[in-house]
């Protein structure tokens, strides 16, 4: 006799999204989670009234189909997650802004003029976020796509935004699920934030769903009919299990996949300083993206005050510092003294007053912050992906589809559900028991 139908370890988007869908199929479905809180990379930190987006800082109204439909089925309505209605400017010198906008061609974002006519071709192609390996780029890498085309385009567009966002390597990451990506979400002012903080649609799953926190899983072994999840002295026996944690999390708790997929798909670490400020600074852009031409320490500055006003309390700020992805490696184990102090050092030419500003740095370490696309991964994606639902132990999260985004793990959530719900519901006994 099994504790549940299905063991969902991981309460990030995707393995919340499996345990929601499948309980409305039907299911008995419990969601294991590490940590004291639910959300995964899409966790808030809520101090002294300000609201901390430990990850995932937005999302958007266009290409977020799926987590739209979830939102309006949860009763979240999209005032819960108004428009940030402010652009992304790029450091050359100055703020320049525009990035990724019509204006930005017109006045520059920061590019040559042959430079911004080569990336008005860029969004030509088709590019599919569920299917990145069938676009015609194939296995090309950000560098090798850009290296036919102005240096500009490299140096002040895309190596910021896979760095800034992301925390890639653009010689290691594929272009594909990039351009799928960056052409499926719009522009930035279209962009949109949750008002209550990045967690919202985590905790209205998890309001819906069996949620136990705090409960970290060291194993999860196949035993052919059924699985277990081991936890220290503690075990839980499932019909099915689904790991909706990051790809090499995934490989660690259950190395009996074999995956190659598995194997390869890596993640890349982000360290974010957020700065707490006795008064707003920054403007009019909501995020300014810094080339490593221009820094090498700090990627991204994102000026949460100005991404929604409720961010921080009335007359404060709050400013996010991104490391840059060469200097990571060095900061993950450094003081949170150290990281803030070279972080706001690092910024200070880039928002005047920050050092002076900031009464509190709060600083957040991210292992597996985002999947890299890298090509070996991203030709071995659809030889997992038909895989999946064949054995006892199913995968979630936004690393199935290689792209780095929360409707992505929302889409994989529901499939894995989708695979599940038909073969693990238990037969109603006789009496009505199950």
């Amino acid at each position: 006799m099994t504790d549940v139908d299905v063991a969902v370890v991981g309460a990030g988007v995707a393995g919340l999204t499996t345990a929601y869908q499948l309980g409305k199929a039907g299911c008995e479905a419990r969601v294991f989670e590490a940590a004291d809180v639910v959300g995964g990379r899409m966790t808030t930190l809520r101090e002294d009234g300000y609201l901390i987006d430990t990850c995932a800082e937005q999302m958007a109204e266009r290409g977020y189909g799926e987590t739209w439909r979830l939102l309006a089925e949860l009763g979240v309505g999209p005032a819960a997650a108004p428009p940030i209605g402010r652009g992304i400017a790029m450091w050359r010198g100055k703020a320049r802004p525009g990035v990724a906008q019509t204006r930005g061609l017109l006045t520059g974002a920061g590019l040559s003029l042959r430079a911004r006519l080569d990336a008005a071709r860029l969004i030509r192609g088709a590019f599919d976020t569920g299917r990145p390996e069938n676009s015609a780029l194939g296995g090309t890498t950000v560098a090798e796509f850009a290296a036919p085309h102005h240096p500009d385009l490299m140096n002040y567009l895309l190596q910021p935004i896979v760095s800034g966002f992301f925390g890639w390597d653009p010689a290691r990451s594929a272009a594909a699920p990039l351009l799928a990506l960056l052409t499926a979400v719009g522009p930035p002012p279209t962009w949109r934030a949750y008002r209550d903080g990045m967690d919202t649609l985590a905790r209205a799953l998890a309001a819906k769903t069996d949620v136990t926190t705090g409960f970290p899983v060291d194993q999860v072994v196949d035993d052919g009919a059924s699985a277990r999840v081991l936890s220290g002295t503690r075990e839980i026996t499932a019909r099915a299990v689904v790991l909706a944690v990051p790809a090499p999390v995934a490989a660690r708790l259950h190395p009996g996949h074999g995956s190659a997929f598995l194997r390869e798909c890596s993640f890349t670490p982000v360290v974010k300083a957020h700065l707490l400020l006795d008064r707003p600074l920054g403007g009019p852009d909501y995020a300014l993206m810094v080339p490593a031409a221009e820094n090498g320490t700090v990627s991204t500055v994102i000026f949460d005050h100005l991404k929604h006003p409720g961010r921080a309390p009335e007359g404060r700020g709050l400013v996010t510092l991104m490391a840059h992805p060469a200097v990571v490696p060095e900061l993950l184990d450094a003081s949170d003294e150290d990281v803030a102090s070279r972080l706001t050092g690092a910024a200070e030419a880039l928002v005047p007053g920050l050092r002076s500003a900031t009464r509190r740095a709060i600083v957040r370490r991210v292992r597996h912050a985002a999947p890299e696309a890298t090509p070996r991964a991203l030709a071995l994606r659809a030889g997992f992906e038909a895989d999946l639902g064949r054995g006892v132990v199913d995968y979630a999260g936004d690393w199935v589809f290689l792209s780095p985004c929360s409707e992505a793990a929302v889409r994989s959530g529901l499939r894995a559900a989708r695979r599940l719900a038909g073969r693990v519901v238990r037969p109603v006994e006789e009496g009505g028991a199950r």
